[in-house]
């Protein structure tokens, strides 16, 4: 069974979380950041709680500002605010329980979990699932190029006070839910050299991506794991979908993540 808990995000926001604990001894936590507009309650996530758990690794896995169960406006978030929701998670385990000694993500948050690595020294090994190899690339895949051509373009941002272009927020339509994306939101994605984060990462590294991915091309996990040092894995999720919903992937991806944290974990 997992605990429910919550602690307090980077904007002020309290955030919703489920920690699952192994039954025996426990060899160390690990974080998980759940894909873009996600949430912590997402199949692939539980079965990789279970996992980890067997092996002896309790799991806090929560949900953004904004998503799921946690307060706040996802209106107002960015990257930088998802990146700093999973330090203040780390920090909420370093207090409560133990610092985590594993950072994994899935999409956005495995960009975010590779965002985050230096500011959460206790870490000893990073796993990303369908990550991107930068943020941008995700968001022009799920909103659409626009939104990132700047220019002469006009902006299809309005403000909700003056009506003025460029400003404001607009509502776009992401797995058939309505989601308002911010101006701020677009201009942060450009803020974050990844490949510098991840050439500096510092820790043993997993890449899982699946080779006929449609939201987040396969050409990404090349890009992360060319730009990473050793020591460094790559595992095919052969017919995967980006979210891992077929319930073989997501036990597959369990195992074998569960089986190689567990080696550095010892």
């Amino acid at each position: 069974m997992a605990t429910k808990v919550e602690f307090e995000g980077a904007t002020g926001a309290r955030l919703s979380a489920l920690l699952d604990l192994p039954d025996g001894d426990i060899k160390g936590f690990g974080l998980f950041a759940h894909c873009f507009t996600c949430s912590k309650n997402y199949r692939v996530i539980h079965v990789i709680a279970k996992q980890l758990a067997k092996e002896g690794i309790a799991l806090l896995r929560f949900d953004f500002t904004g998503l799921g169960e946690s307060g706040g406006e996802f209106a107002d978030t960015t990257f930088a605010t998802n990146t700093r929701d999973l330090v203040a998670a780390a920090n909420f385990l370093a207090t409560e329980y133990e610092a985590p000694k594993l950072l994994a993500g899935h999409s956005l948050g495995g960009a975010a979990v590779l965002n985050a690595a230096h500011m959460v020294p206790s870490a000893k090994a990073v796993a990303v699932i369908g990550a991107p190899c930068s943020p941008e690339h995700v968001i022009r895949n799920l909103i659409g190029p626009a939104l990132l051509s700047g220019g002469d373009s006009p902006s299809p941002f309005r403000s909700d006070e003056t009506g003025r272009a460029g400003e404001g927020h607009l509502e776009v339509s992401i797995g058939g839910r309505p989601f308002r994306i911010s101006r701020e939101f677009i201009d942060d994605l450009d803020q974050h050299d990844m490949e510098q984060r991840i050439a500096n990462l510092g820790r043993p590294l997993m890449v899982f991506h699946s080779p006929v991915d449609t939201i987040v091309g396969v050409e990404n996990a090349a890009c992360i794991f060319e730009a990473a040092r050793h020591p460094k894995s790559f595992v095919s999720l052969d017919t995967a979908d980006h979210l891992v919903s077929d319930a073989r992937d997501a036990e597959f991806l369990g195992h074998v993540l569960s089986a190689w944290a567990g080696y550095y974990l010892r």
